[in-house]
């Protein structure tokens, strides 16, 4: 136990790293990518970019989603989709 001494500093600041930045980007992470899974045609999202559209089309093959807008259809890769922006405003109002 005594050899473990001088290494605990070391084992309790990973412990704080892992606990504090790792584990809740990682869990971020796999939240993400549930969400780019279950979008559906109709949705309405935001990208990342800050652009407001409908989802129209789905494809698995390229991972990728056509968007209409007021300025026409635009093809996104899913991950630029903002998970927490179309959250929010897919969230019912509440006053």
């Amino acid at each position: 136990m005594e050899a473990l001494g001088p290494y605990f500093p070391f084992i309790a600041m990973f412990a704080v790293v892992y606990f504090f930045m790792i584990a809740p980007q990682m869990k971020r992470a796999k939240q993400e990518k549930n969400f780019a899974k279950e979008m559906k045609r109709g949705d309405k999202v935001i990208t990342k970019s800050g652009m407001h559209g409908k989802i129209v089309e789905l494809s698995d093959k390229d991972s990728s989603c056509v968007i209409e807008t007021s300025a026409g259809k635009i093809k996104f890769e899913r991950s630029a989709i903002s998970m927490e922006m179309s959250k929010k405003l897919n969230q019912p109002a509440s006053k």
